[in-house]
């Protein structure tokens, strides 16, 4: 069931300002429902085409083992691994004890409030929610010495490690889940996109970036994307559409999907004035 803050559903409506608009959403499908709601209560139709899918680690031995030592902080950097730790915890019925002594940082609202939902209370949640932002916050509290546990995905920037260890902090880092390129409806993409039926596509994540850019060769992205509005949750995300050719014309200035969904709004609001 798809579940959206009625706030940000009001404020996304505002009428039906995204009418005729064909919009494609890439985050992974179990991700996607509240995204997809804000776009088609302004009056979008909504694409559903994840171009990855999140799955449990190679193993879970390192995130078992962490989940029984003592940590001073417990970092959280997306929705995804809050949500497989949590798998992980009720799974074997260890760790929480854990994760209630740790004082624990999310990089974001939406990762705040997973935590929120499992019932823990998290300690810091930066204002730009980017890595970077993250430090910010954490340097003047993470101790010289302390010992921060890290679970995220396999792959992912390795920012947050090495700054914090370069402040003298004991870093476990611990893969929670991985996320796999999805392409079971490349055809179906490649077509609609040829056809000239969507308006726009949205990126979430650098992860659907690259593997949306590795369904094509890249002599056939700018024909397929020739007058397709492209919108990034935030710079970093921006940042590696840009690396790969696609010219984004849309970012929210906060990086959050009710924000990403009234930026779409407001781009097109002035072409029906």
């Amino acid at each position: 069931m798809r579940v959206v803050d009625d706030k940000a559903m009001a404020e996304v409506m505002g009428g039906k300002p995204l009418s005729g608009r064909v919009i494609l959403v890439t985050r992974a499908r179990e991700q996607a429902g509240a995204f997809a709601a804000l776009l088609e209560a302004a009056g979008a139709r909504v694409m559903l085409v994840p171009t990855i899918a999140i799955e449990p680690p190679d193993s879970w031995a390192p995130l078992d083992a962490a989940l029984v030592e003592e940590h001073d902080w417990v970092v959280f950097t997306s929705v995804n691994g809050v949500a497989m730790v949590r798998r992980r915890v009720e799974a074997t019925g260890r760790g929480r004890a854990l994760l209630e002594r740790s004082r624990l940082a999310a990089i974001g609202p939406a990762t705040a409030a997973a935590l929120r939902e499992w019932g823990l209370t998290t300690e810091v949640v930066p204002g730009e929610y980017v890595a970077e932002g993250l430090l910010d916050r954490l340097r003047p509290l993470v101790a010289p010495g302390a010992r921060v546990l890290l679970p995220r995905a396999a792959e992912t920037r390795d920012v947050l490690v090495r700054e914090l260890t370069a402040h003298g902090a004991h870093v476990t880092e611990v893969a929670a889940y991985r996320t796999r390129a999805a392409t079971e409806h490349a055809a179906a993409l490649r077509e609609a996109l040829a056809d000239g039926r969507v308006d726009v596509v949205t990126f979430t994540s650098s992860s659907t970036v690259r593997s949306f850019c590795a369904l094509f060769g890249g002599a056939e992205l700018p024909r397929l994307l020739r007058g397709v509005t492209v919108a990034c949750i935030g710079p970093i995300t921006r940042a590696t559409a840009e690396s790969r050719g696609l010219a984004t014309q849309i970012v929210p200035e906060d990086y959050t999907i009710p924000a990403l969904a009234r930026a779409i709004v407001t781009h097109f609001e002035p072409a029906r004035s």
